[in-house]
């Protein structure tokens, strides 16, 4: 079995990833705005398989569509790559917001992150609290357990505006309806997104393009590890409390080594070590635009990043061998 290079992931691997949200999101993008979730999701799901089964590493994936052997899916455990590289974990999402690409409406994406082997956290497929800003803040400038006032007065003083003049991103669910109610009574701005809650934490990274300066609310925890393994590369700060309210819950993620329930997870807990992370567009968006089909060629465009570098590379693709998608 490989071992991982004592210099950490290969860099050769940042770009080779680039093919493995590329495919997967053209695969989507045929099926934008046709409806159908699942038909979306299950094409998007085969392509990265296909595409990460040509990649030279020895790759688990960690997290991905189901804690179980689902056959169709990218299930957590599956093993991937070839085996002729180092030892990695993978946490992925094949088509980040799959009612979004069955609508086309914006920020879909495919999306992929790999890290050394124990560096990601393996988390259940249950709801995760978060919280998140982009970099440039002093440090501890957010708090999960403070009020959002508390929250949103710290990061407008950090970043020297009025705080009706900051952006909160929160996912349109009803049970957000109290942390809506708070977060507007400050002044406060908000961006609801019906989905995609990775694309709302990488958002906050670049508030002068995206207009959102922080993310708070319940999303998933796979797309909370996702979130955390971009933050890593680009900067930031965030947490995340896995919502561990059932005595399921709690025996699910005690078999995957979380003892403590109530454990708030900083970023570096969720995503340690050399970490690539890769997202190609599906459907437009604030940072991507979404796959373009031509009579010629198919265009994609990718951002690509890698931790201990901190290299964040934006590509512009435009692929001329159909074939191959």
């Amino acid at each position: 079995m490989a071992k991982l290079a004592s210099d950490g992931l290969d860099r050769i691997l940042t770009l080779e990833l680039v093919r493995v949200t590329e495919r997967a999101a053209v695969a989507a993008a045929r099926l934008r705005g046709r409806g159908d979730e699942k038909a979306a999701d299950q094409v998007a799901v085969d392509a990265m398989r296909s595409e990460l089964n040509r990649l030279p590493i020895d790759g688990t994936v960690v997290i991905g569509e189901g804690e179980r052997d689902e056959a169709p899916m990218l299930y957590i455990g599956e093993e991937v790559g070839t085996k002729d590289g180092p030892e990695v974990d993978i946490a992925l999402d094949p088509l980040e917001g799959t009612t979004i690409c069955a609508k086309n409406l914006p920020n879909s994406l495919a999306v992929i992150a790999i890290a050394e082997k124990g560096s990601l956290l393996y988390a259940p497929d249950v709801y995760m609290d978060k919280i998140a800003i982009g970099p440039g803040y002093p440090a501890g400038i957010i708090d999960i357990d403070a009020p959002a006032a508390d929250n949103l007065d710290r990061l407008a003083k950090a970043k020297g505006v009025p705080v009706g003049e900051i952006t909160a991103c929160i996912l349109d669910r009803p049970r957000h309806a109290r942390l809506i109610e708070e977060v507007r009574a400050t002044g406060a701005a908000i961006r609801l997104i019906g989905d995609g809650d990775v694309a709302g934490v990488i958002h906050t990274t670049d508030p002068d393009e995206t207009g959102i300066d922080i993310y708070i609310g319940i999303g998933g925890a796979p797309e909370g590890v996702l979130a955390a393994a971009a933050l890593r590369c680009i900067g930031g700060q965030m947490q995340g409390r896995l919502q561990l309210n059932t005595d399921d819950k709690v025996a699910r993620a005690k078999k995957m080594g979380i003892d403590d329930p109530d454990k708030i997870y900083q970023m570096d807990e969720m995503a340690r070590g050399d970490v690539l992370f890769a997202a190609t567009g599906v459907t437009d968006g604030n940072l991507l635009s979404g796959v373009r089909f031509a009579r010629d060629f198919v265009q994609t465009h990718t951002i690509v990043m890698r931790s201990s570098s901190r290299t964040v590379r934006e590509i512009k693709a435009k692929h001329q061998d159909l074939e191959k998608f």
